[in-house]
């Protein structure tokens, strides 16, 4: 199975697309755990054991174990490597660089670390793109519309008709059909999401701000899939900061499945059911 055959599979068979979002700042660690490397693997290990059974998708972002060096890099590889295999994997990294430079990224993040998916920046064009998709079935999300408080400062910049978001949004939806490339689209700004939905109705959008950021949940739902390949929602301090004592991980068990019911619900009201969504399978 491709990569997008096993989302699709756990997306259909849980009826919603929740994400963990794991983002492991020592700072923010709960009780009882180091503020090193050590730490941090622990509470990722832990938040995907606890959260499994409830998610179609783990996200990771990987800027929180490389900011301890070979430490940290190697407490990342162990995490993937322990990431049950039905479970889509999702490096953010957010890379974006020259050809050949990005050809090494996608190494390292498609190559050694084995994701599903990445997160790329679309400011440098195909050149950043095109040398992940060289890897057969993996999948990468380019930002559009991202979560953060100043997002809108350059990507609601006008651009003759429209704002520089929607601009790349129609650029990825011309430029790859074939279902590997989505879109991140944040949760904080469901008008800007709606509209990027009836813009571009074939790529997944990979749906950050959702919990903690005060993100849309319903409309991240409704909007997430694409006719191309089914889209997911991520989560992270909503299931990871569920509770800071010694009980986070049942605290977390427990967000994930009341925010997994939250979108079952949206589904049922909804018309973006995963089933509406045509299936490309990472051609």
């Amino acid at each position: 199975m491709t990569p997008l055959d096993r989302l699709h599979a756990r997306v259909e068979r849980l009826g919603m697309p929740l994400c963990l979002g794991i983002d492991p700042h020592p700072d923010r660690l709960p009780a009882g755990l180091g503020h090193d490397a050590g730490g941090i693997e622990r509470f990722a290990r832990g938040l995907i054991e606890a959260a499994a059974e409830q998610v179609v998708a783990v996200k990771i972002n990987v800027a929180f174990f490389e900011a301890f060096g070979s430490a940290g890099w190697a407490a990342l590889e162990r995490v993937r490597a322990d990431i049950p295999e039905d479970l889509f994997c999702i490096l953010d990294a957010k890379r974006g660089d020259i050809d050949t430079t990005a050809e090494r990224y996608a190494a390292g993040l498609f190559g050694h670390l084995a994701a599903d998916a990445v997160t790329l920046s679309p400011y440098l064009g195909e050149d950043a793109i095109e040398p992940f998709l060289a890897h057969p079935g993996r999948v990468v999300y380019v930002l559009a519309r991202t979560s953060n408080p100043s997002a809108g400062r350059i990507q609601e910049l006008r651009a003759g008709e429209a704002p520089v978001h929607r601009h790349v949004a129609q650029w990825v939806a011309e430029r790859w059909t074939h279902g590997r490339v989505g879109l991140v689209v944040g949760a904080t700004a469901p008008a800007e999401m709606a509209a990027l939905r009836a813009a571009v109705p074939g790529p997944a959008f990979l749906v950050p701000g959702v919990g903690a950021q005060g993100g849309d949940l319903d409309a991240a739902t409704r909007h997430c899939h694409g006719e191309w390949a089914p889209g997911v929602v991520s989560v992270s301090r909503a299931i990871a900061e569920a509770s800071r004592e010694t009980d986070w991980e049942r605290a977390a068990a427990a967000a994930a499945s009341a925010l997994g019911a939250r979108m079952r619900e949206a589904v049922l009201h909804s018309d973006a059911s995963p089933a509406h969504a045509t299936h490309h399978g990472g051609s």
